[in-house]
């Protein structure tokens, strides 16, 4: 596969079409679908010594996100926008883990500032 077909499978792929396909009608109401696309590509090319060897490769990757929709019903249109629940749950667990180290932090400095304090008062007492 030359450098060239890669560049093409590529721009062919990285398509909105390809990944939602045609806008869905039914009962008077349209859904568009946005999805946010991501991708990349490489290639490689090469030659031996004295064109004894030979070379090639290459690929492409692509990552496609829900975003929302349009909704059309007769001349109003509106916005959907899609609920990602594996992002929100990572973010509350994000959250969470920074609110536990933050309450560790806290407590352990408390729990020292309270030991020295006895420390201090046994040194004064006796």
């Amino acid at each position: 596969m030359d450098i060239q077909e890669v560049v093409r499978q590529a721009q062919d792929t990285m398509t909105v079409r390809r990944v939602t396909g045609e806008p869905y009608e039914k009962n008077g109401i349209t859904l568009i679908s946005v999805v946010a696309i991501r991708g990349g590509w490489g290639a490689g090319a090469g030659t031996g010594a004295e064109g004894a060897g030979e070379g090639g490769g290459g690929g492409f990757g692509m990552v496609a996100r829900p975003v929302g929709a349009y909704v059309i019903r007769g001349e109003q249109v509106t916005w959907q926008p899609a609920l990602d629940v594996n992002r929100i749950i990572m973010g509350g667990q994000l959250v969470a883990i920074v609110a536990l180290l933050t309450v560790r932090t806290v407590v352990r400095a408390r729990s020292r500032r309270a030991f020295l304090r006895r420390a201090l008062r046994r040194r004064r007492q006796g």
